[in-house]
């Protein structure tokens, strides 16, 4: 089954997808080094790195093109639309990356999309932004006598044996008949666990990063002995893995993280900390999740990115860990585009439940 990835970022909801057999015929992604990032570990994927804005335009895409089309439009716009949503959301200039992923949906005609978003979405402008976008791909009139039946769910990381605690809305839309989404949903989880009966576990930051060594210059580290499930299950065959270099702290903010325990945060210095975040210079515990991994995880300001024994913050190799991603999947590009990938993509572990979950609702068509 054909997909195609707009907002594809690094990968992270490909790769699900990927995983589980689906063939990525297209990505999108408008930064180029987030999109080299995605060739290099996806070398068989048609990547167009361009304006989705362009790329609607230019008819890129035809119908048929794909069976799903996946992707998280950014929702800027969102949040600052007009009291006038029923009229003007669509066409409002703010909204025009969640326009141009509309437009391909409509283009192509999917028999699935989906939809990751923030978990925001719902409460902006008191819930009418996110009734309006369900009901967006509901009327037949802008879908050219078509539409979907969507359906929603927040998912939180945690619940998919992911160390983070990061929540996020997918909305999902179909061409097919009435789907029981719950049936299916737990369907889903019942096939992945007995393929992985612990997948859906509890796990904490010592199950994820507890076997890393020291981090080097290069970033490079043999790879390490495997000492929990959560590691084996993104363990590789290869003899080093990669992206295991530490954040070069000042003076000052190596002092700061020496008198911060696990669990601790800014407020137990003696100083002011300029900050818009309640939890900077927060320091991660061994026993419990990270809280969502931003992309700032490398900042101590920017959150509770401290290592739980070491005066730093989380590596990209941790990082990306607490993401889910596997050992053999490598980060390219500066420090800055690494951590934007690597704080920017939905968890690999989310990606492939929801791509059998799709394969589950394609399924019951047939």
């Amino acid at each position: 089954m054909k997909v195609i990835d707009l907002f594809s970022g690094c990968g992270g909801l490909s790769y699900g997808f990927i995983k589980d057999g689906f063939q990525i015929k297209r990505a999108v992604e408008f930064d180029a080094s987030i999109a080299n990032t995605y060739i290099l570990n996806h070398p068989e994927v048609d990547m167009i790195v361009d304006d989705i804005q362009n790329i609607d335009q230019a008819e890129v895409f035809t119908q048929g093109d794909a069976d799903v089309i996946i992707g998280g439009p950014p929702c800027q716009g969102f949040s600052m639309a007009g009291a006038r949503i029923r009229t003007g959301f669509i066409d409002d200039p703010r909204n025009y990356l969640f326009k141009h992923y509309f437009n391909v949906v409509k283009t192509v005609k999917p028999k699935i999309f989906i939809m990751e978003n923030v978990k925001g979405i719902m409460t902006m402008q008191g819930g009418k932004i996110f009734d309006e976008i369900l009901r967006i791909f509901s009327d037949e009139e802008l879908l050219e006598g078509q539409s979907y039946k969507t359906y929603h769910r927040l998912v939180k990381a945690v619940d998919f044996g992911i160390p983070q605690k990061r929540e996020r809305m997918i909305i999902i839309g179909t061409l097919l008949n009435e789907v029981d989404f719950d049936r299916v949903w737990q369907q889903t989880k019942e096939e992945i666990e007995r393929d992985y009966p612990l997948y859906f576990h509890n796990v904490t930051i010592a199950d994820a990063i507890s076997n890393l060594p020291k981090t080097t210059s290069d970033g490079i580290i043999s790879n390490p002995e495997i000492q929990t499930e959560y590691q084996r299950y993104l363990a590789c065959d290869s003899s080093t893995l990669n992206n295991h270099t530490k954040t070069n702290h000042s003076k000052v903010a190596v002092d700061r993280m020496k008198k911060v325990d696990n669990g601790e945060n800014f407020t137990v210095l003696d100083e002011k900390i300029n900050s818009i975040h309640s939890g900077s210079y927060g320091r991660l515990s061994w026993d419990d999740q990270a809280p969502t991994i931003t992309t700032r995880f490398d900042t101590p300001a920017g959150g509770r990115f401290i290592h739980p024994v070491e005066n730093r913050t989380l590596s990209p190799r941790e990082a990306a860990r607490i993401q889910s991603f596997p050992d053999d999947f490598i980060f390219y590009g500066n420090k800055t585009s690494i951590c934007k990938q690597i704080g920017n993509a939905v968890p690999p572990k989310i990606s492939y439940f929801l791509a059998r979950f799709v394969r589950n609702i394609l399924n019951e068509e047939v």
